[in-house]
Protein backbone atom coordinates (compact mmCIF):
# COMPACT_ATOMS: atom_id res chain seq x y z
CA UNK A 1 0.00 0.00 0.00
CA UNK A 2 2.82 2.37 0.83
CA UNK A 3 4.25 1.81 -2.47
CA UNK A 4 0.78 2.67 -4.22
CA UNK A 5 0.87 6.51 -1.70
CA UNK A 6 4.83 6.49 -3.47
CA UNK A 7 3.45 6.15 -7.04
CA UNK A 8 0.32 8.05 -7.14
CA UNK A 9 2.58 11.10 -5.01
CA UNK A 10 4.76 10.44 -8.02
CA UNK A 11 2.12 10.64 -10.55
CA UNK A 12 0.52 13.94 -8.75
CA UNK A 13 3.61 15.66 -8.66
CA UNK A 14 4.45 15.23 -12.46
CA UNK A 15 1.48 16.55 -13.76
CA UNK A 16 1.78 19.51 -11.43
CA UNK A 17 5.38 20.07 -12.91
CA UNK A 18 4.24 19.62 -16.22
CA UNK A 19 1.30 22.07 -15.90
CA UNK A 20 4.05 24.84 -14.97
CA UNK A 21 6.74 23.70 -17.79
CA UNK A 22 3.81 23.50 -20.11
CA UNK A 23 3.72 27.58 -19.17
CA UNK A 24 6.35 28.49 -21.33
CA UNK A 25 7.02 28.48 -24.59
CA UNK A 26 9.64 26.14 -24.41
CA UNK A 27 7.63 24.22 -22.19
CA UNK A 28 4.94 24.10 -24.65
CA UNK A 29 7.30 23.50 -28.00
CA UNK A 30 8.91 20.42 -26.04
CA UNK A 31 5.16 19.12 -25.13
CA UNK A 32 4.62 19.79 -29.11
CA UNK A 33 7.15 17.52 -30.05
CA UNK A 34 6.46 15.01 -27.34
CA UNK A 35 2.72 14.75 -29.00
CA UNK A 36 3.97 15.11 -32.73
CA UNK A 37 6.38 12.03 -31.41
CA UNK A 38 3.39 10.01 -29.69
CA UNK A 39 1.04 10.26 -33.01
CA UNK A 40 3.31 9.32 -35.37
CA UNK A 41 4.34 6.16 -33.40
CA UNK A 42 0.41 5.58 -33.34
CA UNK A 43 -0.07 5.75 -36.91
CA UNK A 44 3.13 3.72 -37.54
CA UNK A 45 2.02 0.81 -34.66
CA UNK A 46 -1.51 1.01 -36.79
CA UNK A 47 -0.27 0.74 -40.19
CA UNK A 48 1.91 -1.78 -38.95
CA UNK A 49 -1.16 -3.81 -37.39
CA UNK A 50 -3.37 -3.45 -40.43
CA UNK A 51 -0.49 -4.42 -43.09
CA UNK A 52 -0.03 -7.48 -40.48
CA UNK A 53 -3.44 -8.58 -40.50
CA UNK A 54 -3.79 -7.94 -44.32
CA UNK A 55 -0.65 -10.23 -44.69
CA UNK A 56 -2.76 -12.99 -42.07
CA UNK A 57 -6.12 -12.63 -44.36
CA UNK A 58 -3.93 -13.10 -47.47
CA UNK A 59 -2.45 -16.29 -46.01
CA UNK A 60 -5.14 -17.49 -44.63
CA UNK A 61 -6.69 -17.00 -48.46
CA UNK A 62 -3.91 -19.01 -50.17
CA UNK A 63 -4.43 -21.67 -47.65
CA UNK A 64 -8.20 -22.22 -48.09
CA UNK A 65 -7.20 -21.84 -52.03
CA UNK A 66 -4.07 -24.91 -51.51
CA UNK A 67 -6.83 -27.11 -49.49
CA UNK A 68 -9.74 -26.83 -51.85
CA UNK A 69 -7.79 -27.88 -54.76
CA UNK A 70 -6.50 -31.52 -52.76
Amino acid sequence: MRKLLWLLNGVVLGFIAAHFVNQTPEGRRFFDRVGRGVEEFGRAFSNGYHDAEQDDADFEAALRDLTSKH
